[in-house]
């Protein structure tokens, strides 16, 4: 994991599980021979993954941006994603002395399996929620889809995720921009779901923007390096050309939930548009 501060916030970089998942569908309509430079494939034209959790302590709150992923869809769902070491993310709280108890407030920014893996976790062979002590924050849109899931998007949203934790009223929905605590933001990012949020921390002149799958990796920052994944990829186009000239022009720190090698990035524009520059944090 990486610390690093946000003027009154404490921000923890976790690192969940790795996995994989299909280079042509992560960049689009980009070509491979493009995007193979910045993310060779394996044999099953597979790229490289990692989930990216973030911790964060506000005055005395812990606040988790989403929760990894976990094994209770079994052993075929893990070879066809080729995922190690799900679960990670409840190691890295220990090793800050934490445990899923002292957890606040949960912040689901979307619930694809792969963002809200550990909202639960199997009890005696009952799958129960794992934070007892918080609220789980999602935007209204996001559960009513994940609910009511089509054919379209079925596999990413796994009942086991999401209805236990409804069933005991965990549950906070909103609406639209909120500011949970002073400087830290919720922000609707659609485009990957209708329904996805990011985190916007703000706080003593300084600004960190968790892009959710706006941008899942920081080899995405060109505007057309849009996943297949996405349901409304000219949706998450109008996003990012709403949102990227303002993160860029205030220098803000860029944290996406899958680059497998950068925690933090910025975004830059030259004349041939936007690109991520990579922040090199120690750990």
């Amino acid at each position: 994991m990486q610390r690093i501060e946000i003027g009154d916030f404490e921000v923890y970089l976790l690192e969940d599980a790795t996995f994989r998942l299909d280079g042509g569908a992560m960049f689009g309509v980009v070509p491979r021979v493009v995007w193979e430079r910045k993310a060779p494939p394996d044999e099953l034209n597979r790229i490289s993954l990692i989930i990216r959790p973030m911790l964060v302590r506000a005055g005395e709150r812990w606040v988790l941006v989403e929760t990894g992923m976990d094994d209770k869809p079994g052993e075929k769902h893990r070879q066809i994603y080729g995922i190690d070491r799900a679960g990670r993310l409840l190691e890295q709280l220990a090793e800050l002395g934490l445990q899923a108890s002292d957890i606040d407030l949960v912040v689901n920014t979307h619930l694809h399996f792969d963002h809200c893996g550990l909202n639960t976790y199997s009890q005696s062979g009952k799958i129960v929620p794992l934070f007892t002590n918080a609220s789980y924050v999602v935007q209204k849109q996001e559960l009513n889809d994940a609910l009511n899931a089509h054919e379209r998007n079925r596999a990413s949203y796994l009942p086991e995720n999401i209805e236990p934790v409804l069933e005991a009223g965990l549950f906070e929905t909103v609406e639209g921009e909120v500011e949970l605590v002073p400087g830290f933001k919720l922000l609707p990012l659609p485009g990957h779901t209708l329904g996805q949020q990011g985190v916007v921390l703000e706080s003593e002149g300084q600004k960190l923007v968790y892009t959710a799958d706006l941008l899942p990796t920081l080899n995405h920052a060109p505007l057309a390096y849009i996943m297949a994944y996405d349901l409304y990829p000219v949706t998450t186009l109008t996003t990012r050309k709403r949102y990227y000239p303002e993160w860029r022009e205030e220098g803000a720190l860029i944290a996406t939930p899958h680059d497998p090698e950068h925690a933090l990035g910025r975004l830059g524009e030259n004349e041939k548009g936007y690109f991520a520059e990579p922040l090199n944090l120690p750990r």
